[in-house]
Parts: C-alpha cells; structure tokens; sequence
C-alpha cells in the first residue's frame, strides 16, 4: 500500500478547488489528510505538522493557497518530502500572484507547482511520486492515460467523420 498524501490547504475557502485533489487520490485508492494550517496565521502547526509528516507515514505533501500563497514553501522548508504547491485564485490578480509565490522558491527548497486551481494535476504528480515505489499505483496510473488516449482518438473519429468531404 502507498504512503498517505497529505493535502494541506491555508483557508477552509479553498477546499472547493482542493476537493477536487482528494477526489482523485481517493480513486486511485491513495489514502489522505486533510488539514488546515496557515503559514501566516500557524505557523507553528505547519511547521510541527511537516517536521513530523515522514514519520506519520506521508510520501507527498499537497498545499493550496491563495494569495501570497507562501503555505506549500513553508511546508518545504521544514520537511524533505517532495510537496505540491496549487496556487489557488483567489484574489482581485485571478490567481498569479498565489502562482508566482508558489513558483518562485529559493535554491535547495523546491516545490513542484501545477496550474492555477489544478488541483486533479496535484493529486496524479503526487500518485505518479508514490508509484515509483508501487507497482499497483504504476499500473492505475498508466490504465487511466491508455484510457485517456482512448477517448481523445474516438472524439478526433467524431470530428473528423463530421468534416470529411
């Protein structure tokens, strides 16, 4: 069985994008936490939390944030587990400030970052993480993208018979 993935987010206001993230570790059967810490308003709690995340069993760290979305690289600073940063839009800048904040990290601590509320993206990185160790995962994994592929070739048959002379 895979390491668990913690999904961390800094307001119970991004949880509507950070469900999404949950959603698809639960179905590729990957246990997860759900939390909220701030790096601004505790951050002891984050610290400790991450301090603690390998020996708690966590492989991957997911953190959502808005704003200054500083959360996903305070949680980096603390622990050498790999950690996903969503930037979240939430903010008058649609996102590129929490996207900027969570990109740009120093040398030595990095923090994968996907799209702006791409929280389904966070989940795979984080499965794709964990089944270089799990071959069960690896095997999910790689179903659903022969599945994906399936799909796009059926609609492009779709369209193309459609616009064929």
């Amino acid at each position: 069985m895979s390491k668990k993935v913690a999904v961390i987010m800094g307001s119970d206001s991004d949880l509507p994008v950070v469900e999404g993230a949950v959603k698809t570790l639960k179905e590729y059967g990957i246990p997860c936490e759900v939390h909220v810490f701030s790096a601004h308003r505790t951050p002891q709690e984050a610290r400790e939390f991450s301090e603690k995340a390998r020996e708690n069993g966590f492989g991957v760290i997911i953190a959502a944030a808005g704003k200054a979305a500083h959360l996903a690289g305070a949680i980096a600073a603390s622990t050498t587990l790999p950690v996903i940063g969503i930037p979240i839009k939430s903010s008058t800048l649609d996102g590129l400030d929490a996207l900027l904040s969570t990109v740009q990290m120093p040398g030595g601590i990095p923090v994968a970052t996907v799209a702006i509320d791409g929280a389904k993206n966070a989940a795979i990185l984080a499965a794709e993480m964990l089944s270089i160790e799990d071959a069960e995962l690896a095997a999910k994994l790689e179903a659903v993208r022969t599945d994906n592929r399936r799909s796009v070739l059926e609609k492009d048959a779709a369209v193309s018979a459609r616009f064929a002379d």
